[in-house]
């Protein structure tokens, strides 16, 4: 592989749509993902002005081979500025940095500190540790039926 054919950048320059990135993330989040609507919903909070955040991709050529989106919380100094909510890397470059450096260019284009949600038996778990992340609270949800 050509590292130098990857490109990294923000969504406001990039080529790609809402669409192409929610479908890219809904097939390689694995069983990590969300439905593809909910993906939308989430790229859709970034761009609206009053809420905000980060969607940084990885591509080759015409191909998205990795993203990562952060919400604004809205929130600073008690809660993160920042929650990760989507990080995926395409299964045929998986293993060659290029989470790792969504994740960099990730913490240097957001203000403020980044939260993240993961499963012990998440791959993306050690490189987050890595990168100084740490865990700090045990989750725990309850989900109201609609």
């Amino acid at each position: 592989m050509e590292t130098q054919t990857i490109k990294f950048c923000a969504y406001e320059n990039t080529l790609f749509n809402n669409d192409q990135i929610a479908n890219f993330l809904h097939e390689h989040l694995d069983e990590f993902g969300d439905e593809k609507d909910d993906i939308l919903k989430c790229l859709s909070y970034v761009q609206d002005k009053n809420k905000g955040g980060e969607i940084i991709l990885a591509s080759n050529e015409n191909e998205i081979i990795g993203a990562v989106v952060l919400n604004k919380t809205g929130m600073s100094g008690y809660i993160p500025e920042n929650i990760l909510v989507y990080i995926a890397v395409n299964n045929f470059y998986r293993g060659k940095g290029i989470g790792k450096k969504l994740m960099e260019y990730a913490i240097e284009f957001s203000d403020g500190n980044i939260a993240l949600h993961c499963e012990p038996d998440n791959p993306a778990f050690h490189l987050y540790e890595k990168l100084g992340f740490k865990s700090k609270y045990l989750e725990m949800r309850l989900e109201k039926s609609h």
